[in-house]
């Protein structure tokens, strides 16, 4: 069994469960204790659910304050993240000018997009290389470079957002929550962020199922300012938001 199918059958038993321990977990994905304690310190570090004595609990809201690494969380739900990004590419139009938000689900994106006659702004360096490999016109904002998250931030990034208008723009976000609309643990990131959604014609949110009723340090829109693309049902958010189901 791969390591992300697990991952997501342990989310699963968690949703139902709200609690979990290493044993039950064992008996019922048939894996090694040091497999299911390994997955559940995966997990954990990525904030999607917390580690306790014996096991893991998911409560309903989880509290993410650390940023994981562009490393932690491109091991977590890999495959609804390539199947709500290969939805999200197929929105990009010949002559759009489009936003790409630094991030893993935003990443995927690059294996999908064929559209190459539309201009692409980013704050992800890596994101910018791959664009220009496929022949398309990248502006790279300026700024300074965090490293853990490979995004570009700071003021030079939000001066240089404010002169753009954007026809989309795609974004990652660490949790979606009904209180606290999109959030993102880094101040500075949430900052641009903020500033690239005010400048979208149309702000769309890649959230694997695992973002919701997640919430971090820092708010950076609100639900009612972005579009959602999710891979599974989310009714109890479909009366306050826009979402699209890929």
């Amino acid at each position: 069994m791969l390591s992300e199918q697990r991952h997501k059958m342990i989310l699963d038993i968690l949703r139902e469960k709200r609690g979990v321990t290493v044993t039950e977990l064992t008996n019922l994905l048939d894996i090694s204790e040091s497999t299911a304690r390994r997955d559940i310190v995966i997990l954990d570090k990525a904030g999607r659910l917390v580690k306790v004595f014996g096991g893991a609990v998911l409560p309903d809201h989880t509290y993410q304050m650390a940023e994981p690494t562009v490393m932690q969380k491109s091991e977590v739900n890999r495959e609804e993240k390539r199947k709500i990004a290969k939805y999200a590419a197929s929105l990009i139009q010949p002559q759009d000018f489009i936003y790409l938000d630094a991030g893993t689900t935003t990443g995927y994106m690059l294996d999908f997009i064929e559209e190459t006659n539309a201009t692409f702004v980013t704050n992800a360096v890596a994101h910018a290389q791959k664009l220009a490999a496929k022949g398309a016109h990248v502006l790279l904002t300026g700024g300074t470079l965090k490293n853990s998250t490979e995004a570009v931030v700071g003021t030079m990034a939000v001066l240089t957002l404010k002169d753009y208008h954007f026809t989309k723009g795609f974004f990652g976000t660490n949790g979606v929550s009904r209180a606290a609309g999109f959030t993102t643990p880094d101040a500075n990131e949430a900052l641009v962020k903020k500033t690239a959604v005010e400048q979208c014609m149309k702000a769309y949110m890649l959230c694997d199922n695992s973002k919701f009723n997640v919430v971090s340090a820092v708010t950076f829109t609100s639900l009612a300012s972005g579009i959602i693309l999710t891979d599974k049902k989310q009714e109890e958010f479909e009366e306050i938001a826009e979402i699209i189901y890929t």
